[in-house]
């Protein structure tokens, strides 16, 4: 080009309006398991992130593209996977998925002024640490924990309840702050009990719960443990029911048949069903991959809301200024496929429901939750407390 032909260019440019130069394409970092246990989970993020991506891109202006990075669940290689993302200059990271990464690579991305968004990190004191960069989508356990209590509080005002945990500082988290919560709203103080995971003998724990004369119990813990539980109440003659976390989703739980009737469990809501590809044939999804799927393309929609917003992009290099795209997420709200999103000032996701479902044995002997809401008049003896109708 001759330098009037140059000179014209750069004319024309800023009487329409239209940048000088191409905008570069906008990198965002997806650090999921893609090997490992959780390796379906994994899968699903990275399909929903890159459906996002292709339909952003699809629409137009802005160009995007997705580092993918395998960090296998493992927390010394999500630290390292942070390390590689943030040096490639990602303007955004979405996951780690699991706490413990969260935490490992959580002061490689502060230092690097990097964003990241978690889609399946529940762990409450993560966004608890006064980390301006960290984003959570979906209820965290404290969330999980004060919808239980309020469920017993509601069905059992003035009636003595258990709290168990397993002595882990996932289980502890959960039961404390149902006692806390509990307190809060003038039940008085719960009967706190605990014991060591993968403890086989709860016989006397059982009895001390019986002999309480306790009307629910609430357990902080996992699925192998809390079907213990269950069998050593019902064993002590204590028929009343349990009440847990979605940790106590697992098959182990499952398999405890008529026993774990009537336990009630929190849990997020059901992602929705990812939207088909324009002009393409979804890919075959696990119900992993599904569950999971949904959050990692809002996650991008997001991001990509954000972007637009004045002052975060430079247009030249499509890195984001850090600082002020958490100012912008803080700000939000963003439209999305689960609906109209918005964070606190800790990072986590405002109004975010927390759904309640009963365990019941089914017509062909299976124990399962789906669909199963518990009775608003379930073990109900006396108004609910103040501050809870």
């Amino acid at each position: 080009m001759t330098a009037p032909s140059a000179l014209l260019a750069l004319v024309l440019c800023l009487a329409t309006g239209a940048p000088a130069f191409a905008q570069a394409v906008v990198r965002v970092g997806l650090s999921a398991p893609l090997t490992g246990a959780d390796a379906p989970f994994g899968q699903g993020l990275r399909q929903g992130a890159e459906q996002a991506v292709a339909d952003l891109n699809k629409a137009g202006p802005r160009r995007f593209a997705l580092s993918v990075a395998d960090d296998a669940g493992d927390p010394r290689q999500a630290a390292t996977v942070a390390s590689r993302l943030t040096q490639e200059g990602v303007a955004a990271v979405i996951g780690p998925f699991e706490s413990p990464s969260v935490a490992a690579a959580a002061p490689t991305y502060e230092k690097a002024g990097t964003v990241f968004i978690t889609t399946g990190a529940t762990y409450g004191p993560l966004t608890g640490r006064g980390l301006w960069n960290l984003f959570r989508l979906g209820p965290s356990d404290p969330q999980q924990a004060r919808a239980a209590a309020d469920y017993l509080a509601k069905t059992y005002p003035g009636r003595p309840i258990g709290i168990v945990n397993d002595r882990t500082s996932f289980g502890r988290g959960l039961a404390d702050t149902v006692a806390a919560r509990w307190r809060d709203v003038g039940q008085g103080d719960p009967l706190a009990l605990g014991f060591d995971r993968g403890t086989a003998d709860l016989a006397a724990l059982a009895q001390r719960l019986a002999g309480a004369g306790v009307a629910a119990v609430y357990f902080g813990g996992l699925a192998p443990d809390a079907a213990n539980l269950v069998k050593a109440m019902r064993e002590a003659k204590l028929d009343v029911p349990l009440v847990a976390s979605d940790g106590i989703l697992d098959p182990a739980f499952a398999a405890l048949g008529p026993a774990g009737e009537g336990t009630v469990m929190t849990l997020p809501p059901e992602a929705p069903h990812l939207p088909d590809p324009r002009g393409a044939k979804a890919a075959a999804r696990p119900p992993e991959a599904e569950a999971v799927a949904a959050g990692a393309y809002a996650a991008v929609q997001i991001l990509a809301q954000a972007f637009d917003r004045p002052g975060i992009l430079d247009p030249r290099t499509g890195r984001a200024d850090g600082r002020r795209l958490a100012q912008a997420l803080r700000a939000g709200p963003f439209k999305t496929v689960l609906g109209s999103v918005a964070f606190d000032a800790r990072g986590d996701q405002t109004g975010e429901a927390v759904l309640l479902r009963v365990w019941r044995r089914q017509p062909d002997g299976r124990l399962d939750y789906a669909g199963q809401e518990p009775s608003p008049e379930a073990g109900r003896t006396q108004t609910p407390p103040a501050g809870l109708n």
